[in-house]
This record gives C-alpha cells, structure tokens and sequence, in this order.
C-alpha cells in the first residue's frame, strides 16, 4: 500500500496488513496483503476494539476465554507462551506419544532466568 508522506511527498510504499476504521467505528477494512490465518485473530480483535468500544470492556471476559493473551504480551510473558503454546498444540492434536512437540514447562523456565 502506499500512504501519504508527512511532508507532502508522493507517498510511501508499505508492505503488510493495515486495519482501517472510520472515526465513529461505523466502517473498517482490511488493506494490504492479503491476510492468513497467521494473521486473522489479530484483525479481527482489532476491527472488534476500534468499531465496539464501548461494548467490548462488557466482551472482553469472553474474549479472555477464547484468547488467553489477549492484551497481554507473549513476548514478555514466557510463562503465558508456554501455556498458550500448550494449550494451540493439545488442541491441533500436535502432542504425541513419543513428545516430538515438547512445551517448556515452568521449571524449564526458571531454570532459563
């Protein structure tokens, strides 16, 4: 996509996915490449925040449900990672028998810091 310049300039060439909203929430699209499933939860969290905000403190228990780390930062919270990723890997069926996918647990954790 390309977006204006704040000089005044032709423009800037971007690359990525973009949310864009109208100031009262009444519209929002989705710019740029064109988005997976790497990217949809996110997206669509974001549309939820900037079209419903003032439904969404009501939402957000719900939402917490669905998307333990909504709000929060996986990369500042190993301990959240190793549970969500746990938690994604038990429900795509990822776990075997013979633990080719392993999820540190917390003790590895601490035994890191």
């Amino acid at each position: 996509m390309i977006r204006d310049t704040e000089a005044g300039g032709k423009g800037t060439l971007q690359f990525g996915t973009e949310v864009i909203s109208a100031a009262d929430g009444s519209l929002a699209a989705l710019l740029g490449a064109s988005p997976g499933a790497s990217t949809a939860v996110h997206v669509m969290l974001e549309v939820l925040e900037r079209c419903f905000p003032k439904q969404m403190p009501e939402w957000e228990a719900k939402i917490k449900e669905m998307v333990p780390s909504f709000r929060m930062s996986l990369a500042e919270n190993p301990l959240l990672l190793s549970e969500v990723h746990a938690s994604t890997a038990e429900a795509l069926e990822l776990n075997d028998d013979d633990n080719q996918t392993k999820v540190n647990t917390e003790s590895d954790f601490l035994k890191q810091a």
